[in-house]
C-alpha cells in the first residue's frame, strides 16, 4: 500500500491489491484514477488495476489457505472474527481518515460513511455468534440408520460488491463466509475502491495469509476470470440484474453455486390508518433518499390510500424541502451527489420523461453552494413525482437515485396488486397502526423483506435473512441463512446405536 499518510487527510493516495498476506501492485503495475463525484476534476487516488494473472494468484492463494482455515474449530474462527471487528475501529484517527476518504471518492455524506464503518464490525460480531450453532450436528436416530448432518465449508468464495454501500454489503457476506470456514477473494466496485481496499487490508492482516485476498480493477478485465475460475466454489454477487444474469451464466460452466442480490424497486404501502407526522415523514424521507437514493432496499415507489394522499404529499414534500444538498464532507449536508455520471443520467432521464408526459414533478431541497451544485458535479435534488402514471419509467424501473413517484390507491387489495406488479421483489414496507393488518398485508407482498412503519437500512434487523424474489435475486445474505449459503450439508450414517 503506497502513498498513505493520515496526517494529510486529502492527499492523493494509491492502493494496492492484496494477495496471500501481502499488499502488492497489479502484475502489470497498472492503476486507474478515482475522482470526487462532487467535483469530478478532483483526483482522489489511484487504485491498482488487477489482471487475470492476479485473479489466478488470488484464487490459488485462497485455495492453498483453505485446508488450514477450514480445519479450525468454529469457535476458533469466531474468535478471529471478533478480533477483526475490534481492529476495524481500534485507531480512531484511521477511522476518520478512511471515512473522509470514502466520502470524497463516493459522494455520500459523512454521517453515512461513519455508520457504514461501524456496521461492518457489528456484522462480524454477529456472524461470530453463529459459530456455536454451526458446530452442532443435527442427529437423526435409527432405525434404519443413525445419521448426523454436519455443515461443511465450500472452499474458495468469490465475493463481489457494488459501489453504493460496499462495506455494509461486505458485512452481509464476508464474515459469514469466513465463520463457515471458507477463504475468499473480494472484488470491490471500481467506482468505490480506495477506502474499501484499505479497510479490507486491515481485516486481511489479522487473519492467516490467503484467507482474505483483495482485487481492485475493472469488471470487464477480471470479472469473468474470477467468477469462472475452476477453483472458485461459491460466488456471491451484489449488483444489477443485467450483470447478475451474466455472473450466473459464467458460473454455470463450472456448476458453481451463486447467491445473487440484485436490484429492487421497493414499494411502500401507506394504509388509511397510518400514523403521519413530522417524525414519520422524516423516516420516509430517509427510506427513500438516504445515500441519494442509491440503496437497493430504498423506498422507490410510494402508494398511499386516497384519503391520506394530500396529507402525505404535503408532509413528505416539506421534509424533502429541508434537505441540504451539497458536499458530503459538510456536517449540515443531508444529500451528496450521485456516485457517477452514468447513474445520474439514468435518474435525470426518468425525471425528464415524467415532465415530458405531463406529470407534476417537484425538485426539493436547499442548495447552499450553487456554484458547486452547478459546477459539473453529479448532483440531483430530491425529486417527487406526484400522482405518477404507473407506466412511467420512474415507476416501472429502479431509479437508484433521488427520485420518488407517489401514487394513490383505494383499498388494500388494489395496493397489494400495484406493489406486486413488478419484475423486482427485494423489499417493501407497510405503514399502519394495526398490527394484524400490517402482517396480513406484508405476507401478500412478493418481497424478500418487508418493513413495518419504516423502510430501508434504519429499519432492518441484520439477524434476518436478506434477499429477493423474482428478478431481485437468488439466495440470501445475513442471518443464519446467510452463513448456511456458504456451506454444504454433509450426512454421515451408521448402524443404529453406533453414532447416536
Amino acid at each position: 500500500m503506497g502513498g498513505r499518510d493520515i496526517t494529510n487527510m486529502d492527499q492523493v493516495i494509491t492502493t494496492d491489491i492484496f494477495i496471500d498476506g501481502e499488499a502488492r501492485q497489479a502484475s502489470n503495475a497498472s492503476v486507474y484514477d478515482i475522482f470526487n463525484p462532487a467535483r469530478p476534476t478532483e483526483l482522489i487516488g489511484h487504485a491498482a488495476s488487477a489482471t487475470p494473472k492476479d485473479v489466478d494468484d488470488a484464487v490459488q492463494a485462497a485455495h492453498h489457505a483453505f485446508p488450514a482455515w477450514s480445519k479450525l474449530s468454529y469457535g476458533e474462527r469466531a474468535a478471529k472474527l471478533r478480533a477483526v471487528a475490534k481492529a476495524l475501529t481500534a485507531d480512531e484517527e484511521d477511522v476518520k481518515y478512511r471515512s473522509r476518504l470514502f466520502t470524497r471518492e463516493h459522494g455520500k455524506i459523512g454521517r453515512e460513511t461513519l455508520l457504514e464503518m461501524s456496521r461492518l464490525g457489528d456484522r462480524f460480531m454477529l456472524a461470530a455468534d453463529y459459530g456455536e450453532r454451526l458446530d452442532s450436528a443435527e442427529p437423526i436416530a435409527g432405525p434404519p440408520f443413525d445419521t448426523l448432518i454436519h455443515r461443511q465449508p465450500r472452499g474458495v468464495a468469490a465475493l463481489i460488491v457494488p459501489w453504493n454501500w460496499p462495506l455494509s454489503i461486505l458485512g452481509a457476506k464476508l464474515p459469514q463466509a469466513l465463520v463457515a470456514g471458507n477463504t475468499v477473494v473480494v472484488k470491490p466496485s471500481a467506482n468505490s475502491a480506495l477506502a474499501p481496499a484499505l479497510t479490507l487490508q486491515i481485516m486481511a492482516r489479522i487473519l492467516p495469509p490467503g484467507v482474505i485476498n483483495i482485487l481492485t480493477g475493472q469488471a470487464a478485465t477480471i470479472g469473468d476470470p474470477l467468477v469462472g475460475h475452476p477453483l472458485v466454489r461459491k460466488v456471491n454477487f451484489t449488483g444489477s440484474i443485467a450483470v447478475g444474469r451474466h455472473v450466473m451464466k459464467t458460473a454455470a460452466d463450472n456448476i458453481t453455486p451463486v447467491t445473487l442480490e440484485l436490484g429492487g424497486n421497493d414499494p411502500a404501502l401507506v394504509l388509511q390508518d397510518a400514523e403521519l407526522n413530522d417524525e414519520v415523514f422524516m423516516r420516509m424521507y430517509l427510506g427513500a433518499f438516504a445515500s441519494s437514493g442509491q440503496i437497493c432496499m430504498a423506498l422507490k415507489r410510494l402508494y398511499v390510500h386516497e384519503s391520506r394522499y394530500d396529507e402525505l404529499v404535503d408532509g413528505l414534500t416539506a421534509a424533502c424541502e429541508r434537505a441540504v444538498v451539497g458536499d458530503g464532507l459538510l456536517p449540515e449536508t443531508l444529500m451528496g451527489p450521485v456516485n457517477n455520471a452514468k447513474q445520474l443520467k439514468v435518474v435525470t432521464d426518468m425525471i425528464s420523461e415524467a415532465r415530458a408526459k405531463g406529470a407534476e414533478v417537484r425538485e426539493c431541497g436547499i442548495v447552499p453552494d450553487e456554484a458547486l451544485y452547478n459546477g459539473g458535479g453529479y448532483f440531483q435534488k430530491p425529486t417527487l413525482v406526484y400522482n405518477a402514471d404507473p407506466n412511467l419509467s420512474v415507476v416501472r424501473d429502479e431509479q437508484f437515485g433521488p427520485a420518488l413517484p407517489i401514487m394513490k390507491f383505494t383499498d388494500d387489495d388494489t395496493a397489494i396488486a400495484m406493489a406486486n406488479d413488478s419484475e423486482y421483489g427485494l423489499c417493501s414496507s407497510v405503514w399502519t397502526q394495526d398490527r394484524d393488518r400490517a402482517v396480513a398485508v406484508a405476507r401478500q407482498l412478493e418481497a424478500g423483506y418487508t418493513y413495518l412503519n419504516g423502510h430501508g437500512p434504519m429499519a432492518q434487523d441484520s439477524r434476518g435473512p436478506f434477499g429477493g424474489f423474482k428478478h431481485s435475486g437468488i439466495g440470501r445474505n445475513l442471518g443464519f441463512d446467510g452463513v448456511l449459503a456458504f456451506t454444504e450439508a454433509h450426512s454421515i450414517s451408521g448402524p443404529p446405536g453406533f453414532l447416536i
